[in-house]
């Protein structure tokens, strides 16, 4: 991708109905021509909101770019961007994009190998870092890529005055872009004219859970395509109260919190950091509030942990509200709205206050993607006042691609396509998108390009199946299609986003592939049956050692035997183990985004895996550890191997 010539007759054949002249930059500048003195993001820093409007916006954005092209970066440029949200890193990517360069966002937790190898595979000279930490990863990573030459620091803690060679400020490049624009007129203007709606805007990645994850540009065209569909099914609506939380390196970041916020003027709003971000929300109060399933059910974990510890009045008030409105929710899903003449009363006692609580009071569109979400935390959230709702998309098709309307209720479908999307399922039940939000290709990759996107269609590589209504239903990944023994065929991720529908299961990975029974290696949630061991008077000094009592066994069964009893005949989990850590990236294990890399797990766990299908009460298991410097060492873990009762 890197300086080759740009082809725009093929780009203007391949998406004919986009303009030009219509990108991100030019968003940008027409929000800062109309809006100037709008606030368009904050940022918590020490405890004090900092506020930039629309035309701070601009002007951040063209005296970072023309700072940056100061150093030599040009159109076709690949440069990292690592950190959390910022505002000078949101800046520093449109800054980058009106260069005609290529923001590649990674992941703030990605360590310097993986760093590395994405500098080598993108041929990086130039990285963006949120602080000191990120810049000592980048420096680590500059011993193996000696390509880096030049790394721009937000936060100067530690760093101003000490930078090592090739480090710079943001402030210092900013600077020397503001002294260029006020010393050539026009820059400024060029500086935003010069992109067009055929560039990348971003280079987002796969999750790589087969191998190195893939590069999936996407051009300005296809946010402002996604965001603009969006808009037009109602999913978002013009000024809403943006919390960016979200990592950086997720495409529904760039989504949200740029392209959307750009579109619709959005005021988006920054956390101090991750840790105080639950915090945060109450303050900012957003209007639109996207979680992954798992996020919603930490949530709600947090709240039942807290009323657990309180007694008195507020925990029978909500011991008798919150039953009778999830009760009701219920109901409603199985299309039976009932009079709810108590409802006034709960909303002014119990459900108010939560929501107020939660930071969620003004939440009007309230989302979950990214795999099923249990019916207890679906119908929780609704019950508390919230429409939550279901969407699916993928990087591919810039996230935004299929969502529940507002009276569209259910757990087992994800909503219809928006306006500007065309859906069919082929002859293998595969999903099958089309559309300006989908993406032109992979980055260097024509071989998976190829087979991604046939005739115009995305083959997504999920399977699906579209109800008498219009809804689309997501069943798993066709490739995740396997057989047990028997040729019962069955998908494992379906079985384990079931289970962790369960508030004590935090990660699961179900093994059956060829063989005679299905198994599965659990990891508990630590807090919420941390918090359940306390209640039931169960010791324990650490997570692996509560992983291996008794009790938690037993609780563990009973809440898979629940998962079993709704599982077709034959693919319920006849055996299980409680595996004495969670599953963690930093080993492998799993993607940033938590997705399971099989291959890792069946290799490392082959021996639990095993003593599994051998019928094993248990096994003493030398268990790999990577300690915080990254040497390994191993320890030796006597786990119990447990069946599940009445197994189908």
């Amino acid at each position: 991708m890197q300086h080759e010539p740009f082809d725009m007759a093929a780009a203007e054949a391949l998406h004919p109905n986009w303009k030009r002249d219509d990108h991100l930059l030019a968003v940008l500048a027409r929000n800062a021509a109309a809006h100037p003195a709008e606030i368009a993001l904050r940022e918590r820093d020490r405890g004090i909101w900092h506020e930039y409007t629309w035309a701070d916006y601009l002007a951040g954005v063209t005296e970072f770019a023309a700072g940056l092209e100061a150093q030599g970066v040009g159109p076709g440029d690949i440069v990292l961007v690592i950190g959390d949200n910022r505002p000078n890193l949101y800046m520093a990517m449109l800054g980058i994009c009106a260069l005609r360069a290529i923001p590649s966002p990674a992941y703030s937790d990605a360590p310097s190998d993986e760093l590395a190898a994405q500098m080598v595979r993108e041929n990086i000279r130039t990285a963006i870092a949120e602080d000191q930490e990120q810049v000592d990863k980048l420096m680590e990573a500059r011993e193996r890529h000696a390509g880096l030459s030049l790394i721009v620091y937000d936060d100067p803690r530690g760093l101003q005055g000490r930078e090592p060679d090739g480090v710079q400020g943001f402030d210092d490049i900013r600077a020397q872009g503001a002294a260029r624009i006020k010393a050539e007129p026009g820059l400024a203007g060029d500086l935003v004219a010069r992109a067009s709606v055929h560039d990348v805007a971003v280079l987002m990645h796969s999750s790589g859970t087969t191998g190195a994850p893939k590069g999936i540009p996407l051009k300005h065209g296809h946010v402002l395509s996604g965001v603009r569909n969006a808009a037009a099914a109602g999913y978002f609506r013009q000024g809403e109260t943006h919390m960016a939380y979200l990592p950086m390196a997720w495409v529904g970041d760039f989504i949200f919190s740029i392209g959307a916020g750009l579109e619709l003027r959005f005021n988006v709003n920054i956390p101090e950091d991750q840790e105080t971000a639950m915090h945060d929300l109450r303050e900012i109060a957003p209007t639109l509030y996207f979680a992954s399933p798992r996020a919603w059910s930490a949530m709600l974990t947090r709240v039942q942990v807290g009323m657990a510890e309180t007694g008195g009045l507020k925990r029978r008030l909500y011991d008798f509200f919150m039953p009778k409105a999830m009760e009701a929710e219920r109901a409603r899903l199985d299309g039976k709205p009932g009079a709810r003449p108590w409802r006034w009363l709960g909303e002014l006692l119990v459900y108010g206050p939560l929501r107020d609580r939660l930071g969620l009071a003004r939440v009007e569109r309230a989302y979950t993607a990214g795999e099923a979400i249990g019916e207890d935390v679906f119908l929780w959230f609704r019950a508390l006042g919230l429409n939550l709702r279901q969407f699916y998309g993928q990087t591919e098709n810039c996230a935004l691609a299929v969502a529940q309307k507002p009276e569209d209720i259910s757990l087992t479908t994800v909503g219809r396509p928006f306006p500007g999307v065309e859906m069919q399922i082929d002859e293998h039940g595969e999903i099958l998108l089309k559309g300006d939000n989908i993406f032109d290709g992979y980055f260097q990759n024509p071989k998976s390009t190829a087979e991604t996107l046939v005739d115009g269609w995305l083959h997504t590589g999920d399977a699906g199946q579209i109800e008498p209504d219009g809804q689309l239903v997501v069943l798993g990944r066709v490739s995740e299609v396997v057989e047990k023994a028997d040729g019962t065929r069955f998908i494992a991720t379906y079985i384990e986003n079931r289970l962790k529908f369960s508030p004590y299961i935090k990660d699961a990975a179900v093994i059956g592939k060829g063989r005679e029974i299905l198994t599965a290696i659990v990891c508990i949630d630590f807090q919420a049956v941390g918090q359940w061991a306390q209640e039931t008077g169960v010791a324990y000094t650490s997570y692996a050692e509560l992983s291996q009592a008794a009790p938690v066994y037993g609780l563990i069964e009973r809440e898979i035997a629940d998962v079993n009893a709704h599982l077709p005949h034959g693919l319920s989990v006849a055996r299980f183990v409680n595996l004495h850590k969670e599953f963690d990236p930093d080993d492998g294990e799993v993607t940033r985004t938590r997705k399971l890399k099989r291959n890792v797990i069946d290799e490392r766990y082959g021996p639990i895996i095993e003593a599994l299908n051998a019928g094993d009460s248990q096994i003493d298991f030398k268990a790999q550890i990577t300690y915080e410097n990254g040497q390994t060492g191993s320890l030796d873990r006597l786990l119990r191997l447990a069946d599940v009762k009445e197994a189908r």
